[in-house]
């Protein structure tokens, strides 16, 4: 799995003009899912992100989590976070899990977050979603479950 995990004052996910997220600070998760992920791989990024610490303490240092600061998560489905585009003008998604494996992935991630105290929402799977976002710092972190970043 992949995630793009963003720090934010506010967020919000509007699916054919409806507001169906909406969060204030807290996290920007776009989750990518690969072939060869499992509930395993769901599991431990899940925990990772639960106990990143990238929000202000007292100091103004990176030293809480998000359930420390308070705040909650949108959880946006990302399949391009698998896009190989090492050739040519047009990124190939071969590494990107099937549509069904993916969804059950994505909602395994998410049940895991919330089980650990994150208020979690979420976008709409295979859906155009506008997605809106006031970074705040802006604090944007790259993970994969792999560990190759």
């Amino acid at each position: 799995m992949r995630a793009i995990v963003q720090r934010v004052s506010s967020a919000s996910v509007d699916v054919e003009s409806e507001r169906i997220s909406e969060i204030g600070a807290g996290l920007l998760i776009y989750l990518g899912v690969g072939q060869a992920d499992d509930a395993t791989h769901a599991e431990s990024l899940a925990n990772k992100i639960r106990f990143l610490r990238i929000f202000k303490d007292e100091a103004g240092k990176m030293n809480r989590d998000v359930v420390e600061a308070g705040g909650g998560a949108i959880v946006v489905s990302n399949f391009s976070l698998y896009g190989d585009a090492r050739k040519g003008r047009r990124p190939a998604y071969i590494a990107a899990a099937p549509p069904e494996r993916a969804e059950a992935l994505y909602l395994e991630f998410c049940d895991r977050l919330e089980s650990a105290g994150v208020p979690v929402q979420r976008g709409r799977f295979q859906a155009m979603m506008a997605v809106s976002a006031v970074n705040d710092g802006p604090i944007n972190i790259l993970l994969d479950s792999e560990k190759l970043f």
